[in-house]
């Protein structure tokens, strides 16, 4: 193996934890063979810089730009503290990247932004040129003065330019323009990048600066990204594959020459379908056909034919799927109707067939794009000139780009037509929303893995890594992962033998009284909060209320309610020290949020807790089966798409206790298909196989009145009871 000690001059800290230089050896040498990297390490692990130090070293070497990215707030504090950290060992020039949106001093949209950023640079431009027209006039009047006949002759000939441009200046100061980026383009910007790579600035601290200065600090930042070595972004800025062309041309970087780190990986699958997605909703199209109306241009009567009879179809088709009294249970967040049909096209495709009378649907579409484009520079010149004073979108664009990739694309492998409607809470109406709806992730990020140099995607719960390669489409990637780290004797993880909580079994009373019979004796039981996830909010609301009314004042309970500050319940409930939080598994408090410590002792997993499974979950099994079928003859669909995903969120819940060598605590899973009598006597519905084998070999089979006798055992083995232990 090839001697890389040289990447600890980027390592902070004093010594790594154990396997940690061992990653990072092993990461640096992925990288002289230009190969991706799949890394699973549990909490203790050291991830983050396992992976990034080799990689900065790697890119120094080679002169590359490391981007590591995470859709996590938690890990991107951690990450500029990690780059901190770094640059008082070996300075590196590091920048925190994060949306225009969240950095513009005056709040536009990135059309409005983009004119009056080239109309403020215009402004400028032309400035300059005055400035220099002045200056030389005045060296030829003193010329001429001096008795130089050619010095007046061409003075004359400036001061008329002079007159142009001074006419073209004051023009132009009538358009939109932006104070802050003109502010930039005249000053001295040396002081805010001497400032910006002193240290790892992040966005709050650029636009504090910036507004004092009254600079754009965004295109500041734009401008100071060439040649840094490490950026922390957010997934969008490559996952979405036209702001990833951007990001790179600002880092002034091919993207050969990008090393790509991907945190909490685990979550890219969702993140890279969701970036992938297209929709169009009836109130832009209603839009467009205003726009249309308006318009007088020779193809606006095409484009109004084939887009009116695209809306009449959406309304046609949600029309016939809302059943009786459907239409007075919708409510404010968008539900999916079911259009798709066997072997044949989608009901919105064969409406919009039938609906549409012209001339050729390919041919009006083409008419429409065109017309939609010189209408979109229309308004751009509109707002340029500051004869609007927004940057108004052409929505006749929009819709007609949606229908033709919908007619194009929608009845590809992979692609699923649906429609969803919602009700407007202003009018109080029922409108509907068309979407094509991606199922392979991998067509977002394979292109993305394939053009840049390298890639690590990070988690503690990406095994198993055949599956994560398939889907997200990565060549022969180089394996590694290592199980907790933190000592064996401080944990413990017990699988408990009650009913398989299946959906059909979640109101037999007999199943609630003995699950509710464990949590009780979980909550009375732990030294301390105990943190309880369940297979929905549902769920979690009619346990909550079963104990709540059994504890009476004995333990405080706290219920995860949609719609509620998740970090302020998450205050609470640390501040306490005998507390239980009822949350859904496929809420926000499952990953990335940690209960250190006295923070949390136990935690709880209820059920297997698989999502619905909607038209669109059966979509994307089907889309998998087809793309991922394996020799053997396993349902890639099923296992793909629910499973693993779903024991991964286990896994990630199980994780939000034991976060350091010292502590110690109870992980709990309740259901049989946890244990090993549910391997051996349900076949298939179990899901212990899909645990790593070192987590499956840490689970404990347990019958359900004997769980709080082994959890006083280990507290007590602990001392962890501040007071007398409780009594079985």
């Amino acid at each position: 193996m090839a001697e890389t000690n040289g990447y600890m001059r980027f390592f902070p800290y004093e010594e790594p934890y154990e396997n940690q230089r061992e990653a990072m050896d092993r990461i640096y040498n992925t990288f002289t063979r230009g190969q991706d990297v799949l890394f699973e390490g549990a909490c203790g692990t050291g991830k983050t810089l396992s992976s990034l130090v080799p990689a900065l070293e790697y890119a120094r070497e080679e002169d590359k730009t490391v981007v590591i990215t995470t859709n996590v707030h938690q890990q991107m504090r951690q990450f500029v503290a990690d780059a901190r950290a770094i640059t008082r060992e070996e300075p590196i020039r590091a920048v925190v990247f994060r949306g225009k949106g969240s950095m513009c001093h005056i709040d536009v949209g990135f059309e409005e932004c983009q004119v009056l950023r080239d109309n403020t640079y215009e402004v400028v431009d032309a400035e300059s040129d005055l400035a220099e027209l002045e200056d030389r006039q005045e060296e030829l009047l003193e010329a001429s003065q001096e008795g130089d006949e050619r010095a007046a002759e061409a003075r004359s000939a400036v001061m008329d330019e002079l007159e142009q441009v001074q006419e073209r200046v004051e023009s132009l100061e009538e358009n939109n323009t932006c104070e802050y980026y003109y502010n930039n383009l005249v000053g001295d910007n040396d002081e805010f990048y001497s400032w910006l790579y002193d240290d790892v600035r992040t966005p709050d601290d650029i636009y504090d600066y910036a507004e004092e200065q009254q600079l754009c600090g965004y295109e500041l930042l734009k401008d100071g990204m060439e040649g840094v070595d490490l950026v922390v972004c957010n997934y969008h800025h490559l996952l979405d594959p036209m702001i990833r062309e951007q990001f790179f041309r600002w880092l002034d970087r091919d993207p050969e020459d990008v090393i790509t780190i991907f945190d909490e990986a685990h979550n890219v699958e969702d993140t890279a379908r969701e970036h992938a997605t297209r929709t169009l909703t009836e109130n832009t199209l209603d839009s467009a056909l205003d726009e249309l109306q308006d318009s007088d241009d020779a193809r606006a009567e095409p484009a109004y034919n084939v887009i009116s009879a695209f809306r009449a179809a959406l309304e046609e088709t949600y029309e016939d799927n809302l059943g009786f009294g459907d239409r007075e249970q919708v409510g404010d967040n968008w539900e999916d109707l079911s259009i798709a049909n066997e072997g044949k096209r989608d009901d919105l495709t064969l409406n919009f067939l039938q609906q549409y009378t012209g001339k050729g649907i390919d041919t009006e579409l083409e008419l429409a794009v065109h017309l939609g484009k010189e209408l979109d520079e229309e308004y751009e010149e509109a707002y340029k000139n500051g004869e609007s004073t927004t940057r108004q979108e052409c929505q006749t664009l929009q819709a007609a780009r949606f229908v033709q990739s919908f007619m194009d694309e929608s009845a590809e492998l992979g692609q699923y037509p649906v429609v969803s409607v919602r009700r407007d809470e202003a009018t109080e109406e029922v409108y509907g929303r068309a979407e094509l709806y991606t199922c392979i992730p991998r067509e977002v990020t394979e292109e993305l893995f394939d053009e840049v140099y390298a890639t690590v995607l990070m988690s503690a719960t990406l095994r198993p890594f055949d599956v994560i390669s398939d889907v997200l489409g990565l060549e022969d990637p180089a394996e590694i992962a290592y199980g907790l780290q933190f000592p064996e004797e401080n944990r413990r993880t017990f699988a408990v033998e009650t009913p398989a909580l299946f959906s059909s079994e979640r109101d037999d009373l007999d199943t609630q009284e003995a699950i509710a019979g464990v949590l009780r004796d979980a909550v009375e039981f732990t030294a301390g909060n105990t943190l309880l996830f369940f297979p929905s909010y549902a769920e979690a609301e009619r346990y909550y209320d079963r104990l709540g009314r059994e504890f009476g004042g004995d333990a405080t309970l706290y219920m995860d309610e949609p719609g509620t500050s998740v970090e302020d319940l998450r205050q609470r409930f640390v501040a306490d020290d005998d507390a239980a939080l009822f949350t859904s598994l496929w809420g926000t408090l499952a990953e990335g949020v940690s209960f250190d410590g006295d923070e949390a002792r136990t935690v709880v997993v209820v059920g297997v807790p698989y999502p619905h499974l909607n038209d669109r979950m059966e979509a994307v099994q089907e889309a998998y089966d087809r793309t991922f079928a394996d020799r053997s003859g396993r349902d890639s669909g099923w296992e793909y798409a629910v499973e693993i995903p779903t024991i991964r969120k286990t896994r990630q819940a199980l994780g939000r206790v034991i976060r350091s060598p010292d502590d110690f605590g109870v992980r709990v899973l309740v259901d049989k298909r946890y244990t090993e009598a549910g391997q051996r006597e349900m076949g298939k519905y179990s899901v212990r196989d899909t645990f790593p084998p070192e987590e499956r070999g840490e689970m404990l089979d347990v019958q359900a009145e004997k769980l709080k006798f082994a959890m006083l055992n280990f507290y007590s083995d602990k001392q962890a009871w501040t007071g007398d232990p409780p009594t079985p």
